[in-house]
């Protein structure tokens, strides 16, 4: 099987084909995804370290550019209005709606979330989920709601993070990973997760 999977992984991430087959029968995660856009998903740009998870959805890739260290969940980002074609058809106009979407460095977008055409997103700023985003975000803002407004700064939410995490029964694991995620912790880290959150 593991042949099988390396060889349908370097089909669907490198040529560009299969890649259907090959998430039904092994997922994929968000940096390789981020790597088959990058090859071929018609957007501007994608820096490095960035992830991008499957479900995303992309309506228009060429005016898209995300830089480095980004993480992008299942949201959905829009190059163009799609009201164009009836308001052109009802009122005999001419108009068009496009507009480009700027993904700076180390900046995050949440689950659910939508971006409209025309924005630009950080550096290291945060788009927390289902917010939707009709203006530019500032570097290091977080924006939420609909439409989405500034609720606080990135420096703070580190801070507020690091706070709550320092309290939690598994921090001493927390403070040995490397990265964000080890699949040696995570037994015991969920183990440990599950005994506070709901006792024995």
């Amino acid at each position: 099987m593991n042949i099988l999977k390396k060889f349908l992984k370097y089909i669907a991430l490198e040529r560009g084909r299969f890649l259907g087959m090959y998430v039904r029968m092994f997922s994929i995660n968000g940096l390789d995804y981020a790597h088959y856009l990058r090859k071929h998903g018609g957007l501007h740009s994608i820096g490095e370290q960035t992830e991008i998870n499957y479900g995303v959805t992309i309506t228009d890739p060429a005016y898209v550019r995300i830089g480095r260290n980004c993480t992008l969940t299942t949201c959905t980002l829009l190059g163009h209005d799609g009201v164009i074609r009836v308001l052109n058809s009802a009122y005999h106009k001419k108009l068009d709606a496009v507009g480009k979407i700027d993904i700076l460095d180390n900046s995050f977008i949440g689950h659910g979330a939508i971006l409209m055409p025309g924005v630009t997103i950080g550096p290291n700023a945060i788009v927390a989920a289902g917010a939707v985003v009709t203006a530019d975000v500032a570097a290091g803002q977080v924006v939420g709601g609909v439409p989405a407004k500034v609720i606080g700064s990135t420096e703070a939410l580190v801070q507020r993070l690091e706070q709550r995490c320092k309290e939690y029964p598994w921090y001493a694991l927390i403070e040995q990973r490397e990265g964000g995620f080890d699949a040696q912790m995570e037994p015991e880290l969920k183990r440990m997760r599950l005994q506070a959150f709901f006792g024995s």
